[in-house]
């Protein structure tokens, strides 16, 4: 049976799948888009129930596709996010095939270009354009938490707090997700304790700005990666009950318990790095 052929593959259907579809329609260059779930999957099943997108709601754009609001200073909910990717994709009228899983990429070797393996048949394609986004598999620690009993949920899992058990909840990480689920958490009134890594802390607003503003004035939402500097560790923001900016001291006296890295799991006990302080002097000189 012979491969279907497309001129260009484009795997995913989140906001850069999507955009790359519009990108090539524009341009009258003929494709087809493959998403193993739904167009914004990963919006709608790997986020939880009081989530608030990070960017304010004025800079949330597609090309020539606003996104509705009545809150420009406001963060939208996950759920508003995935109608608007929806909205998007009729206005473009994405080819696409929900539901189908590519399995494999290789280099065609009749002719130019590639094969793909799919759940649902072999596609060839002279250009393929991976836009599955990162951090794809849920990364865990790799402690034996299996002798402590503990019930564990990463965060692409997590939904509410009534979701987990009743006693204390530790949060292993203390990037946007953790310390978002942190806040979130002792508000509902539960014990948090909170191990902090290296992390960059920056203003919510500053001088009657938001900080996105600031990043698009000063030409960094457009410095490639690679001029970035060797520091990847992203700014510390949040949406959340209005957008406000991350102090992990000021979640001290909400009632959160900071810890340093997790280290180990010896006899159903916790061990954390002493570096706790270094972690957030680090944070407010970055």
């Amino acid at each position: 049976m012979l491969a279907e052929h497309v001129e260009t593959l484009v795997v995913g259907a989140g906001q850069a799948g999507l955009t790359m579809s519009d990108m090539l329609s524009r341009r009258a260059s003929p494709h087809l888009v493959l998403e193993r779930g739904r167009i914004a999957e990963r919006w709608r099943s790997e986020r939880w129930d009081g989530l608030r997108f990070q960017f304010p709601n004025w800079s949330v754009r597609l090309p020539d596709c606003p996104f509705p609001h009545l809150d420009p200073d406001g963060f939208a909910t996950s759920g508003e996010i995935v109608d608007y990717l929806d909205a998007y994709a009729m206005q473009i009228k994405v080819p696409i095939r929900c539901g189908v899983v590519v399995t494999a990429l290789r280099p065609n070797e009749s002719s130019k270009g590639y094969l793909a393996e799919t759940s649902a048949g072999s596609i060839r394609a002279t250009n393929v354009v991976i836009a599955t986004g990162p951090y794809q598999r849920p990364v865990l620690p790799d402690l034996p938490f299996a002798d402590c009993a503990l019930f564990q949920v990463h965060a692409s899992a997590y939904k509410e707090p009534d979701q987990l058990p009743p006693g204390a909840v530790l949060i292993v990480g203390s990037g946007a997700s953790g310390a978002q689920i942190a806040e979130e958490l002792v508000r509902a009134g539960r014990q948090v304790y909170l191990s902090v890594g290296r992390h960059k802390r920056m203003p919510r607003r500053y001088r009657g700005h938001d900080l996105i503003w600031w990043l698009g004035a000063m030409g960094l939402d457009q410095t490639p990666v690679e001029e970035r500097g060797p520091d990847a560790t992203l700014p510390l923001i949040t949406g959340a009950y209005g957008g406000h900016t991350i102090d992990f001291r000021e979640f001290v006296s909400q009632g959160v318990t900071l810890l340093g890295r997790l280290q180990s799991v010896r006899d159903g006990v916790l061990h954390f790095a002493e570096d706790l302080g270094e972690s957030l002097a680090y944070g407010d000189a970055a």
